[in-house]
């Protein structure tokens, strides 16, 4: 894909936008849409050659549907060397974005701003045996493109990727993906050997039930999973979910000795704070 995008046709639903591409901005057409339950669906579209990014980070997305469209931070699921660019979603019946974005079919456009960023990367932990990833909802996005790719199973003996959600149909995501990883030809051996799947539900009967946070603090999480609590020494963590589990969360890696890091000064552990609506 060329700079030739900024002026070409948007389509969305079917029909050709009167609305032409921001500058700053890809158009991209979805490839493909599955729906999960009544409030989470992912999407994949086409990638342009020229986009670089870092597993783990977010872009911005928005809609062709007006003159000054809305857009929303999005991690991308999809690891970065990845021919397209997947992302999950909520669906809000009146948000501004959502809206709109969850009727999108294939064929239709999508735009994405040019830029990249965000703190869930690897660059940002200093090395360590385990990272441990807590994730609520479609907090597991940036998680879905790091346990996709190698780099983070060169820099972690083990890999720990929690999931919370309300009801067991909206962990589907997350069990799919990691089962198709564990044959996966690039990734399977070291997924097979390193990567550790902990769901959690809080509205329905399940083998695992509770807030993640809960099970921290308890310490059945670790009891579960045969692991010593977190430590300074050996833990790094990395945080994506709503503002109440971020700061929760962020309490207890900082009660088991972790120390925050950014881009710019790795440590043990990384937040994510880029919401959706």
């Amino acid at each position: 894909m060329s700079e030739a995008l900024d002026i070409v046709t948007p389509i969305l639903a079917g029909n050709p936008s009167p609305f032409p591409v921001p500058a700053g901005c890809y158009a991209l057409t979805v490839r493909d849409v599955q729906h999960y339950t009544d409030s989470l669906f992912r999407f994949r579209v086409t990638r342009p050659k020229q986009f670089r990014f870092r597993s783990g980070e977010f872009v911005m997305i928005g809609l062709p549907n007006a003159e000054k469209p809305v857009f929303r931070a999005y991690s991308v699921a999809s690891p970065s060397w990845d021919e397209e660019l997947e992302f999950f979603s909520i669906k809000v019946p009146d948000g501004p974005l959502t809206e709109h974005l969850q009727k999108i079919r294939p064929g239709d456009t999508v735009l994405m701003r040019k830029k990249s960023t965000g703190t869930l990367v690897n660059d940002a932990l200093l090395p360590g045996k385990r990272v441990w990833m807590f994730s609520t909802g479609t907090g597991i996005a940036p998680f879905a493109s790091l346990i996709r790719d190698p780099e983070t199973y060169d820099k972690f003996d083990q890999v720990v990727l929690t999931h919370g959600c309300r009801t067991i149909a909206e962990l589907k995501y997350g069990e799919d993906l990691v089962a198709g990883l564990r044959e996966d030809p690039l990734v399977g051996d070291l997924v097979r050997d390193k990567l550790i799947h902990y769901t959690t539900v809080t509205r329905e009967d399940f083998a695992r039930q509770g807030r993640i946070t809960d099970l921290i603090t308890s310490g059945k999480l670790f009891a579960d999973l045969g692991l010593p609590r977190m430590g300074p020494e050996e833990d790094r963590a990395m945080i994506c979910g709503s503002m109440a589990m971020l700061k929760d969360t962020k309490d207890l890696c900082l009660s088991h000795g972790l120390e925050e890091g950014a881009n710019n000064k790795p440590a043990q552990f990384v937040v994510e704070r880029a919401f959706v609506d």
